[in-house]
């Protein structure tokens, strides 16, 4: 079949058309994206459901200060902060729900991806672990770690008693999965934790995080 140069002109024409379209809409799509929160702003709204099937949101704890944790079983940089010795995680969990703290773990993994996990599972590696988070939050849709977001597993985010978000990033100093480096760090969660406490501004509000990517 033979066409002439008047149907090609228009094909072409036809085709940079739908190409423009399918630019704009992505450009409108990322645009339409919630810009993750900054420091000293109110920090995102969100109602997520827990291992234990309770719906828990923000709001709920309004007047305490909330940790929020990124985390991935799966992942090497996770397991090196539950590694037991030290139990980092597990000894960080406890101090801060122990000062009426709420800490809330989070799995954003999507389903079939490395980290995801059942509520069963997930309450199952909580007591194998001796970790002591006030809820885990199973994110499967990824969309509170969106509004957050979340870039890493762990990923660590510091909520003050009045919602406003004072820490975004690692848990610690050096971005490692040795066990061994744990001692050596500096940790950027309790440093915070002892400025707030101290009515101070946290000296150290953002960091990098590392680890694993989050499996959205």
């Amino acid at each position: 079949m033979l066409f002439s140069r008047r149907n090609i002109s228009l094909a072409a024409g036809m085709a940079a058309a739908v190409a423009l379209t399918a630019g704009a809409l992505i450009a409108s799509t990322a645009e339409a994206a919630p810009a993750p929160a900054a420091i000293g702003a109110d920090a995102p709204a969100f109602t997520g459901i827990t291992s234990n099937g309770e719906t828990v949101s923000l709001a709920d704890f309004e007047g305490k200060t909330v940790i929020l944790e990124w985390t991935n079983d799966g992942c090497p940089f996770v397991k090196k902060h539950y590694a037991d010795p030290p139990s980092n995680m597990q000894s960080l969990q406890k101090s801060a729900t122990s000062d009426d703290i709420v800490w809330l773990s989070v799995i954003s993994s999507r389903p079939g991806s490395q980290g995801h996990v059942t509520p069963a599972k997930a309450n199952e590696l909580t007591t194998t672990r001796g970790a002591a988070p006030s809820h885990v939050i199973l994110d499967e849709s990824g969309d509170i770690g969106r509004l957050f977001g979340a870039k890493t597993t762990p990923h660590m985010y510091i909520v003050t008693p009045a919602g406003k978000l004072v820490y975004d990033g690692a848990i610690d100093s050096i971005p490692s999965a040795r066990v061994d480096d744990i001692a050596k760090a500096d940790n950027y969660v309790t440093a915070a934790l002892a400025d707030l406490d101290a009515g101070k501004p946290v000296a150290t509000a953002t960091s990098k995080p590392y680890g694993c990517a989050v499996k959205y």
